[in-house]
C-alpha cells in the first residue's frame, strides 16, 4: 500500500519536472541575458530548489498526518499543489515568454500564495509552517533576481 508521504512525493517531483518543459531556443536566449553583477549564486539554486521542494513536502506531510482526509486538509494539499504549480511556470512561461518581467510577476504572486498558505498551515502546525519559511525566504530574492535581470535586458 502507498503511504501518504510517497504520494506526497511523488506529486511533488512529478510537478517539479514540469520546470523542464522548455525549448533549445529558450535556454540559449536566457543564456544571452545580462545578470546583475551580484548574481554569484546561480550555481546553487537548484540546489535551493531541491531543499525548498523537500521542505514543502515535508510541511503537506505534517499537514496530512495532522488530520487524513478531511475537507480542510485536502483544501490545503490542493493549496500546496497550487503553489508548486506556479513556483515550477516560472521557469517555462519566463522562457517561452522570453520575458523576465513575466517571470518576476509569477514569482510575486507565487510569493503570495506561499504566504497565504503559510498562514493556513500555521493555525494547525507550527512545524508545517516552519518548513516553508525556505520558501517564503527565498521567492523574494528569486523574484527580485528575475526583475533586476529584466531591468537590465529591456
Amino acid at each position: 500500500m502507498l503511504k501518504p508521504w510517497m504520494i506526497i512525493g511523488a506529486v511533488t517531483v512529478v510537478v517539479a519536472l514540469g520546470s523542464n518543459i522548455i525549448r533549445p531556443k529558450d535556454i540559449k536566449w536566457f543564456k544571452r541575458l545580462q545578470r546583475p553583477s551580484w548574481l554569484t549564486f546561480e550555481k546553487l539554486i537548484p540546489v535551493i530548489w531541491t531543499v525548498i521542494f523537500i521542505c514543502g513536502a515535508w510541511s503537506a506531510y505534517i499537514i496530512w498526518e495532522s488530520e487524513p482526509g478531511s475537507s480542510q486538509t485536502w483544501f490545503l494539499m490542493g493549496f500546496y499543489l497550487l503553489l508548486e504549480i506556479v513556483v515550477v511556470a516560472f521557469t517555462p512561461v519566463s522562457l517561452w515568454l522570453q520575458s523576465m518581467k513575466v517571470g518576476a510577476i509569477v514569482g510575486g504572486i507565487g510569493f503570495v500564495i506561499g504566504l497565504i498558505l503559510t498562514l493556513f498551515v500555521l493555525q494547525i502546525s507550527g512545524w508545517a509552517a516552519l518548513l516553508l519559511v525556505p520558501y517564503l525566504i527565498w521567492s523574494p530574492i528569486g523574484t527580485f533576481t528575475a526583475w533586476k535581470i529584466h531591468q537590465l535586458n529591456q
